[in-house]
């Protein structure tokens, strides 16, 4: 079983950066290939990045790509999606997920084949 924590959000004015971080505690974090999904107030919870056990591949939604990266650290069992040139739009309330999965990362976007979720951070973009 896996336990997640994110932290890293906040208010952040429209252009500028934020780094959101997710520490995972429990055994085997790289039998785990990690998901960042959000889900803004009235809309449906949305993938954002995804990344491979080892960290070999990663893939982001249409609507973040050039701006987000996703990263992970096996060594300290972290996980951490850095942004970008944010916009009023990326506001909403970010959630870190893990699931068993051996595969690419571009083919784990959907958040019901996530097993384990953190509380989620909140990230508010001002115009």
């Amino acid at each position: 079983q896996v336990q997640l924590v994110e932290s890293g959000g906040g208010l952040v004015q429209a252009g500028g950066s934020r780094r959101l971080s997710c520490a995972a505690s429990g055994h085997g974090f790289n039998s785990y290939a990690m998901g960042w999904f959000r889900q803004a107030p009235g809309k449906e919870r949305e993938f954002v990045a995804a990344i491979s056990r080892s960290g070999g591949s990663t893939y982001t939604a249409d609507s973040v790509k050039g701006r987000f990266t996703i990263s992970r650290d096996n060594a300290k069992n972290t996980v951490s999606l850095q942004m970008n040139s944010l916009k009023p739009e990326d506001t909403a309330v970010y959630y870190c997920a893990a699931r068993k999965y051996w595969g690419n990362a571009r083919y784990a976007t959907s958040w019901n084949e996530y097993e384990y979720w953190g509380q989620g951070t909140q990230v508010t973009v001002d115009s």
